[in-house]
């Protein structure tokens, strides 16, 4: 849903029922915050009454490869047999001492986000880059999951009022 405000509205849309199926995929790496990160995005999307299915990987640089292979089989499209009209990115990067961090961080965001971007897929992005373990429990626990998944509701709202548009029912 498009909304239009003024600089001096800080309006929102109406948060109703919103008919979609969302993939989460969690990159498992971090336990403790792969379980606040998912608690928190999964209650988003229940309460939207959104259907969710959730698949696990072992870290942050698998989750772009998870969407690529959805992609590829052509299941991030609203008109495939049981299609997914967005994804929810789950996981944690903590600094360490070498370059790894820099590494996995870049990858996985670049590869994620161009994916999305080439099969115009919503995307919400809760993969927390963070320096201590603190950090990463503080963003977690400050509902970043619930952030990741209200942002891909929106994309999918935005999306589907482009295709309204689109089709002249505007």
């Amino acid at each position: 849903m498009i909304v239009k405000t003024d600089s001096q509205s800080k309006q929102r849309a109406p948060r109703g029922k919103l008919d979609a199926r969302v993939l989460i995929i969690e990159g498992r790496y971090y336990e403790d915050i792969g379980d606040l990160l998912l608690e928190h995005a999964v209650a988003a999307l229940t309460e939207r009454g959104v259907a969710y299915e959730h698949i696990v990987v072992p870290g942050a640089l698998e989750i772009p490869q998870v969407l690529i292979q959805a992609a590829n089989w052509g299941l991030l499209t609203r008109d495939a047999a049981n299609g997914f009209d967005g994804v929810v990115a789950l996981g944690c990067v903590i600094r360490g001492e070498t370059s790894h961090y820099d590494i996995v961080c870049n990858n996985a965001n670049h590869w994620m986000m161009e994916t999305a971007a080439r099969h115009a897929t919503p995307v919400g992005n809760a993969i927390l880059t963070v320096d201590t373990m603190e950090q990463a429990l503080a963003r977690a626990n400050g509902g970043k999951g619930a952030d990741a998944a209200n942002a891909c509701m929106q994309l999918i709202e935005i999306g589907r009022a482009f295709e309204t548009r689109r089709a002249g029912a505007v």
